[in-house]
């Protein structure tokens, strides 16, 4: 199945209608509740709403939405409403965790605590997908949000991550550029080095399911004119359906230029998880939200 839009995930979840539940966490955020509001409306999704009483009361009339229509849990505090909403996905009685009125690190915390969150060890990693006018076809790009400084081994399990996760929205061997400064290596930067390495282990077997090239300058990932003109090969220069960002300081000016500049649409969840987790910024807009829970959605589907 060929995805050319965002809008185009909706024929994952069409290929299977049962709603999934969604628990956002700490439910007051006037955009995430709005954007769980038109998934539930547009049948995606049941929501299950967590957080105190007068700030989901008070986001809710904002829409004029009816709580008596959805499942609500109330919570004095943040730590008991990260509990509660994390407890939900880790037993099974919901499917998708969604950050609400609280920060990351606060969501997080929850989902890794050992008692109420995950059970195993887990690496999580997050991907965002946009949809960039100039661009020939919908694109990856990961780690944005989650792992800072990530090493070698870091970077090959976000890359197992995003390609994992890229076959099963029907790609079935994506290209994944990994991104330096430069194409060529230089022993000085670090993320050209690990670059080359990624490409050598991806030709020797060691990761699957994907061709990876690097290092690559992003102009030379994603534009078939810079491509030509460093005389480059292959098949992921100008045609790269993933970037690995070197490090969490480049995803982020990268997500942000793509958003301010390119007026790209954009969706994003956090991988690793035995559950999707919509993990957006606050600062993200009702669309980008509700385009995440759309993939989210897609991403409990099966092809």
């Amino acid at each position: 199945m060929e995805l050319r839009h965002i809008s185009d995930l909706q024929k994952i979840v069409d290929l299977h209608p049962e709603k999934k539940k969604l628990v956002l966490c700490a439910a007051g955020d006037e955009h995430a509740l709005g954007a769980v509001i038109e998934a539930y409306e547009k049948g995606l999704i049941d929501p299950i709403l967590v957080g105190k009483k007068q700030d989901v009361e008070k986001t809710a009339d904002v829409f004029n939405f009816d709580l008596s229509n959805v499942t609500t849990y109330y919570e004095r505090d943040i730590q008991a409403i990260v509990k509660r909403s994390v407890s939900l996905v880790t037993t099974g009685e919901a499917d998708i965790l969604m950050k609400g009125k609280l920060s990351t690190k606060e969501l997080l915390s929850g989902v890794l605590n050992k008692d109420w969150g995950l059970k195993t060890k887990r690496f999580l990693s997050h991907f965002a997908i946009f949809e960039i006018p100039e661009y020939h076809k919908l694109l990856g790009v990961t780690d944005v949000a989650f792992n800072i400084v990530p090493d070698l081994q870091a970077k090959i399990e976000i890359v197992n991550n995003a390609v994992g996760f890229a076959r099963k929205l029907g790609v079935e061997k994506p290209t994944v550029a990994a991104l330096a400064a430069v194409e060529m290596v230089n022993q000085k930067m670090p993320a050209t080095t690990d670059a080359a390495l990624l490409s050598i282990m991806q030709r020797r077997g060691q990761i699957k399911n994907c061709i990876i090239d690097g290092p690559l300058a992003f102009d030379n990932a994603i534009s078939f004119e810079s491509k030509e003109s460093k005389g480059l090969g292959g098949p992921v220069a100008g045609n790269a359906d993933i970037l690995l960002v070197p490090n969490i300081e480049a995803g982020n000016m990268l997500y942000k230029s793509f958003v301010f500049f390119a007026n790209a649409k954009l969706c994003g969840i956090v991988l690793g998880a035995p559950f999707p987790i919509v993990l957006t910024s606050r600062a993200d807009s009702e669309e980008t939200k509700f385009n995440s829970i759309l993939l989210a959605a897609a991403s409990t589907s099966k092809l």
